[in-house]
């Protein structure tokens, strides 16, 4: 036996619309407004500091006198050929400390001993000089990435090549390498 159907109405569609529209808006309102942000986590960075002078064949630079509002979030020590990306051996000595400054803008000091070109290229986000920076008695060179987000300061020795990088101003870059320190 056949079912007369009724053909659909607007009202029809409007239930349908409403059905699929409640629960998204929901959704969204629970996950915009009552969800807390994941909690910055610090690291503690001392004791791989301290490994990291006592191994590197360079000195290891790190901020020294940061106010407490800078937390830090990253440090990696790795020895040339010991694993790192993706259990790849490194190519260099390799030490890097990341902070969060009160704006919650991520700041890093890196440092490598070998491949100079490869490391600048790699942390500078494939950068390309703009200019120079003086911080203190020592010049840096400035580097800017593609999009003009990530800039970098590159300061290189025949030992060691420094890069301080952020996605921030030349100026705030200059003021965190005059916080560097090899003590």
């Amino acid at each position: 036996m056949a079912r007369n159907k009724k053909p659909a109405s607007s009202g029809d569609m409007v239930r349908t619309l409403l059905v699929i529209l409640v629960p998204l808006v929901i959704i969204t309102v629970f996950f915009s407004r009552y969800l807390d942000d994941y909690p910055v986590q610090e690291v503690d960075w001392q004791s791989v500091l301290a490994q990291a002078r006592e191994q590197a064949p360079y000195p290891v630079l790190a901020p020294k006198g940061l106010p407490g509002s800078w937390r830090p979030t990253q440090v990696t020590w790795v020895k040339t050929g010991q694993p790192h990306l993706n259990d790849q051996p490194s190519a260099r000595n390799l030490w890097q400390i990341g902070y969060l400054d009160p704006s919650d803008v991520y700041i890093s000091v890196n440092q490598g001993d070998a491949r100079p070109e490869d490391f600048i290229s790699d942390t500078t986000r494939d950068g390309v000089v703009d200019g120079r920076s003086a911080v203190g008695d020592q010049s840096w060179v400035r580097y800017v990435s593609d999009d003009e987000r990530t800039r970098s300061l590159v300061w290189s020795t025949p030992e060691v090549t420094t890069i301080v990088v952020g996605d921030t101003t030349y100026e705030a870059l200059e003021a965190f390498a005059g916080t560097l320190s090899a003590t």
